[in-house]
């Protein structure tokens, strides 16, 4: 029961991961401009994401454009494209596979060996997920902190770190979770039932028949000590004898 609302939490989990990393994925808010210096000009704001860029003017008209061409892009951004997108692959193929192995489901019947194998398989994926996740985009906000501070640069040339990077990091860190609870919990039951199921085929065992408890004689042991008859007396007297052990010299001369 604790293992099978651990992969609940677990599924949930990677499912907000997998709705952020699409989000961010799609979000053309991976750099913004950054109004400093002599960049005093608010009325306008310059959007740059991994497809298109995005031009906004008084917050009330937006206007987007895709690239043209993909090698005129800069290195980090053609390879954020990719890790994203296979990103995105890997969280929802883990969910899917990890719904074959959840104890609630009954896709895989009287076979716990296979649920946990393909639980632990759908963590590793959704574990990769989270690296294809986090490296673009702490590339390029490693690129965008360099060139805020290079000095070769003007001002209108340098860009902020945009809501997209957020929300990528705070994805990569829900498919973590999800893809460590996944794995964790079904590596401790295998060790678990590894050590409660192990029997020894070879074992040296013997049936012997059951039997019967025969009845013994009781032994009785003589008395080492002698027994005493009541002394008799002839004559009446007041003085009354009582069974001793050892004779007495009163006892003999009322018997003569």
């Amino acid at each position: 029961m604790a293992n099978s609302a651990l992969e609940i939490v677990g599924l949930l989990l990677t499912l907000i991961g997998l709705i952020g990393a699409a989000a961010s994925t799609g979000m053309p808010m991976w750099r913004v401009t950054a109004f400093i210096g002599e960049n005093i000009i608010v009325m306008e704001t310059r959007w740059e994401g991994l497809w298109m860029n995005c031009f906004r003017q008084a917050n009330i008209r937006m206007q987007c454009k895709v690239y043209d061409s993909l090698l005129a892009l800069s290195p980090d951004l053609q390879a954020a494209r990719g890790l994203m997108c296979c990103a995105v692959a890997l969280a929802g193929l883990g969910i899917l596979i990890s719904l074959l192995g959840m104890q609630c489901t009954s896709c895989i019947a009287n076979n716990d060996r296979a649920k946990r194998l393909v639980l632990i398989i759908a963590g590793s994926m959704i574990i990769l997920a989270c690296l294809c996740c986090v490296i673009p985009v702490s590339w390029t906000g490693h690129v965008i902190i360099t060139d805020f501070y290079n000095p070769l640069l003007i001002d209108a040339q340098r860009r902020e770190l945009g809501e997209a990077l957020y929300i990528g990091w705070v994805a990569s860190a829900f498919l973590l979770a999800g893809g460590c609870m996944f794995m964790c919990c079904n590596l401790q039951s295998e060790d678990k039932g590894s050590e409660r199921y192990v029997y020894s085929r070879n074992s040296d065992y013997m049936a012997y028949p059951p039997q019967q408890l025969q009845p013994q004689q009781l032994v009785r042991f003589p008395q080492t000590h002698p027994q005493f008859q009541p002394v008799l007396s002839r004559h009446p007297s007041t003085n009354y004898s009582y069974q001793s052990r050892q004779p007495s010299v009163r006892s003999g001369v009322a018997y003569l």
